[in-house]
């Protein structure tokens, strides 16, 4: 018999959702998201159910992302199965941010791109010494979606700027500062802590748990990154970053090289639109746009390819510098 992909149960007053491919490091399917989706509206208004925890199955994470093989095979088809999944994976981002009951997600181990958007909209956000975030997305062609937009928009500073174009990955401490989790909590309390969620308060419960994260670098980091990345153009940023005399900065400049030209074009603007938007839901509905365009660029094919399917980490971007980059085709992206 299969396995479920998505586990939901209740113990005591609380809904477990289990994310349940642990050998794809609890990759996201459209099945997925729409088991998710749908219990969290039957569990929206049962009165025995007073909050819920998102977590995943195994050791290695919470959630990888999305199912790039699948997304590949669609967009080198010109199917629209991806596109499918980019709005039904939405409405759930959507509905855990708007949700009206306490949700805690544990964010442990790998949490990547789409298992950004099913915790990090979370009313209560937990990381351990053991997480790593990141949203990637500009090393596959994409942008930072499912709500991405509008979580680094609003993080201090310039953080999420160089979050969103390096596609850098990051710990517990630097989760917290950036404004992605709230809370850190050791890995080995994360079993008592989801007992006491069972019937507790669940903010006092993780409170209560939680420590100190281990030192992390990006409140050291604020002062180059802050002054870099408000520069109005992605060529521009690359040129302060460069041009500073931080290892880290120079660092970033040339990580920022590796990534798609049209999509680190596309993320900057997406950030700085997503920060005057009323609310997610806007930044969500740009997001969408921006998806369907970049599905029809050949940069994606490329990036999944390789990273994902050859593996040859020697994407050929096209075009292949930021120089050449069409503002014609910016603006379509975003016309929709």
């Amino acid at each position: 018999m299969t396995a479920p992909t998505v586990i939901a149960d209740v113990t005591g007053r609380l809904g477990c959702l289990t994310l349940n491919r642990p050998a794809a490091i609890n990759a996201l399917t459209t099945e997925m998201v729409a088991i998710l989706h749908r219990t969290l509206d039957a569990w929206a208004t049962a009165p025995e159910i007073r909050a819920v925890l998102i977590s995943g199955a195994g050791e290695r994470g919470l959630c990888a992302g999305g199912d790039l093989r699948s997304m590949h095979a669609d967009a080198v088809s010109g199917g629209t199965g991806t596109l499918d999944f980019f709005a039904t994976e939405y409405r759930l981002n959507a509905a855990i941010a708007a949700y009206p009951k306490p949700v805690v997600a544990f964010m442990d181990g790998l949490v990547m791109g789409g298992g950004i958007g099913v915790s990090a909209h979370a009313s209560i956000r937990v990381v351990t010494e053991r997480s790593r975030l990141a949203m990637p997305e500009v090393g596959i062609g994409l942008h930072p979606d499912v709500g991405g937009s509008w979580l680094l928009s609003h993080a201090p500073g310039q953080l999420g700027t160089h979050l969103a174009l390096t596609g850098a990955t990051i710990g517990a401490a630097d989760a917290i500062t950036a404004g992605l989790a709230d809370h850190h909590v050791p890995a080995d309390r994360l079993p008592a802590l989801r007992d006491a969620l069972r019937d507790g308060d669940p903010a006092a419960a993780v409170a209560a748990a939680a420590t100190p994260p281990p030192p992390g670098d990006l409140d050291g980091a604020r002062p180059w990154i802050d002054s870099c990345y408000a520069a109005d153009t992605v060529a521009e940023i690359v040129d302060r970053l460069a041009a500073h005399p931080s290892p880290a900065a120079q660092a970033a400049a040339k990580e920022i090289g590796t990534k798609s030209p049209t999509s680190l074009v596309v993320t900057l603007r997406s950030l700085r639109t997503a920060a005057g938007l009323p609310g997610m839901r806007e930044a969500l509905d740009q997001e969408y746009r921006l998806s369907a365009a970049l599905l029809r660029l050949p940069d994606l094919a490329e990036g999944i390819r390789a990273q994902i399917i050859d593996k040859d980490r020697r994407p050929r971007w096209n075009p292949a510098t930021l120089a050449e980059v069409s503002p014609a085709v910016v603006d379509a992206c975003f016309a929709g």
